[in-house]
């Protein structure tokens, strides 16, 4: 964004709706089982509306993930044994097919304290958005990472309704945002500390985002350039602990590369591998920070390529980089497009297309830097690589830890 979704416990298990649900144990490292506590005590005898009836396909679906979590321990990255959160539901990480892993359906850059939903029309949003994801999925992209996080425009209900209506495979995000002097962060965010930040985060895994069913596939930050404040530690602190329960990738929008360094050195404080990192925005860095990112393990996204004058060259040349120094198996690649809200309507706001140098959303890569990397060299096989199997081995959900 330019402005700056294991095996049961059978020692402790409930029932509900007739599901057997192991609970989820706070803070205990890799041993965890990242499955979704939907059951309370208050909810166990309610009747079986039609809207259990989906919770309850939902969560038996999330019990697939946990158990491909449990069992991906020690297999290799191939990502077929494993499963990502999309905004319908778990699907194998081998059936994702292409993936764009950073782009935006909607955002709305009034900040945090003014944010209070949707201030779009949903049915104008649906009639703009629809077209360019069915164009998308013509060109051979079957799902996109969607990286609104909440109180900048993150909309699951849109979301969902657009996978179905597209049948391409959307992914949402928790987590908060403290880029850009922090604007859109609420205010108990300065307050709480990184484990009640966390917990705020987990509930949306285990119970689904703003009373749906919607859960995340991946947990999203914003920092600035490093090194980091100490808010924006915490945060990163806050987003280990719930990858250690859940096994959800953390993925950072980076100001520089001295804040990618900073935020490595946090997460192996925290325990968590930089194979469960994306740092976003890696175009900010050098060449060396990338690769030496990469060499470490993290996942180097560049992740803004456009059509502004020597933005294709400035891509193409990393790109090369990586491949050269042998880091093309960490490497992601995006436009960063999407659809921002104009002014400050609290209802009926237009939507404009990102000015971020590309005229329409979700095509430059196919038009211009796959023919830039064919006549450099690169195989159809390599392309694929950078949108078929790195995504799914990236966002493939489990733990990874020191």
């Amino acid at each position: 964004m330019t402005a700056d979704r294991p095996e049961l416990n059978p020692n402790a298990a409930c029932s509900c709706y007739g599901l057997t649900i192991g609970p989820i144990s706070r803070r205990t490292g890799p041993a965890a089982a990242p499955m979704p506590q939907t059951c309370t005590e208050r909810r166990r005898h309610l009747p079986v509306s039609r809207r259990a009836f989906l919770r309850i396909a939902l969560v038996a679906g999330t019990a697939a993930v946990a158990k491909s979590f449990s069992q991906s321990r020690g297999l290799s990255e191939s990502g077929s044994e494993l499963r990502i959160m999309t905004v319908l539901g778990p699907v194998p990480a081998s059936r994702l097919g292409r993936a764009l892993t950073h782009e935006h359906i909607v955002t709305d850059f009034i900040g945090a304290e003014k944010s209070a939903g949707p201030r779009y029309d949903p049915e104008a949003a649906v009639a703009t958005i629809l077209p360019h994801l069915r164009a998308l999925k013509e060109r051979g992209v079957t799902a996109l990472f969607e990286c609104t996080p909440r109180y900048i425009g993150r909309d699951v209900r849109l979301l969902r309704r657009l996978a179905e209506a597209a049948g391409i495979h959307l992914v949402t995000n928790t987590g908060y945002y403290g880029a850009v002097g922090n604007r859109y962060l609420p205010r108990h965010a300065h307050d709480e500390s990184a484990d009640q930040l966390a917990d705020r985060w987990l509930r949306e895994w285990q119970e689904g985002i703003e009373g749906t069913e919607v859960r995340p596939g991946f947990v999203k930050l914003g920092t600035d350039r490093g090194p980091l404040p100490a808010l924006h530690v915490k945060l990163l602190r806050a987003a280990a602990r719930v990858h250690r329960e859940t096994g959800l990738t953390l993925c950072a929008h980076t100001g520089d590369g001295a804040a990618a360094m900073d935020q490595l050195r946090i997460l192996e404080e925290e325990r968590v591998a930089p194979e469960a990192f994306v740092w976003v925005h890696a175009q900010n860095g050098t060449d060396a920070e990338r690769i030496e990112a990469a060499r470490r393990g993290a996942w180097v996204s560049l992740d803004g390529f456009s059509l502004a004058l020597g933005n294709p060259e400035r891509y193409r040349d990393a790109l090369l980089a990586l491949k050269a120094a042998g880091c093309w198996h960490r490497v992601l690649i995006s436009h960063d497009d999407g659809w921002a809200v104009e002014g400050d309507s609290p209802r009926q706001a237009p939507l404009k297309l990102f000015g971020n140098g590309n005229p329409e959303p979700y095509r430059s890569v196919f038009d211009r830097l796959w023919p830039d990397l064919r006549r450099a060299g690169c195989s159809e096989e390599e392309l694929d690589q950078l949108l078929r199997l790195n995504p799914a081995r990236a966002f493939g959900i489990r733990v990874r830890t020191l």
